[in-house]
C-alpha cells in the first residue's frame, strides 16, 4: 500500500484546494452586435474593442 513519505504541509494543502473555488466564466452581451462575450475582451465576431475596431471583423459563419 502507497503511503506518502511527508506530511504534505499547510501551504501545498490550500495551494491544491485553490482550485476548489474557481468560478465558471462570466459573459455580457455586446452593446453593439449582441452576442455574449466575455468582459474586457475583444468581441471576435465583430472584431471592436472598446469602441475602436482592433481585428479584421470574421466573415458571416
Amino acid at each position: 500500500m502507497a503511503v506518502p513519505k511527508r506530511k504534505t504541509s499547510r501551504m501545498k494543502r490550500g495551494q491544491r484546494r485553490s482550485a476548489d473555488a474557481l468560478r465558471q466564466p462570466s459573459y455580457i452581451e455586446d452593446k453593439d452586435s449582441g452576442e455574449l462575450r466575455r468582459p474586457h475582451h475583444v468581441d471576435l465576431k465583430t472584431g471592436m474593442y472598446r469602441g475602436r475596431q482592433v481585428l479584421a471583423p470574421k466573415d458571416g459563419v
